[in-house]
Order: C-alpha cells, then sequence, then structure tokens
C-alpha cells in the first residue's frame, strides 16, 4: 500500500497507485479532501496534458502547489485521470 505523509499527517493512502515517471498517482477519493486547496496554478507536459494543482493544508501549515492532477489528459496518460500526485517534501513510500 502506498502512503503520502506531509507535516506528520497521512493525507493519502492507497493499494492502487499508477506510478509514472517515478510519481505514485493516488485516486482522487484516496487522498483526504480536507487538505486539499485550490490552486490556480497549471503546467503543461508534451505527452501527458494540461495539469492542475492544489495546495495542502495540514495543521495551519500550507505547501503551496504540492498536489497536481490532469484533468483532461491526453490519451497516452488516460490511466492517470482522475488521480492526484505529490511533490514539494511530500513523503510516498
Amino acid at each position: 500500500m502506498a502512503t503520502a505523509r506531509w507535516n506528520g499527517r497521512v493525507i493519502a493512502e492507497s493499494d492502487d497507485t499508477v506510478v509514472v515517471e517515478g510519481n505514485h498517482y493516488f485516486p482522487a477519493d484516496a487522498v483526504d479532501p480536507a487538505v486539499l486547496l485550490p490552486s490556480t496554478r497549471t503546467s503543461v507536459c508534451g505527452w501527458k496534458g494540461t495539469a492542475n494543482y492544489y495546495s495542502l493544508s495540514v495543521d495551519g501549515a500550507v505547501n503551496a502547489d504540492a498536489a497536481w492532477y490532469y484533468a483532461d489528459p491526453k490519451p497516452a496518460a488516460a490511466e492517470i485521470k482522475g488521480r492526484i500526485a505529490f511533490w514539494r517534501g511530500v513523503e510516498v513510500r
């Protein structure tokens, strides 16, 4: 089972992650919605499409744009639709 942890708290846990380029993409329903804050940041990957971001909020601490997802991935990345990945100090094991 993969677990994502930040600021001493488990924020996601699932035995159904998809690993792409070394990143675990968790099903959206495996992520604690209470820690997700909307972000206006986007970025573009040539083969996955446009990524949207969330900031994380745990116990008053905020980790800006530390989670991302592809709302409408390109066909080559269809397997990550509806999934969220993490970076910026989020520990995934």
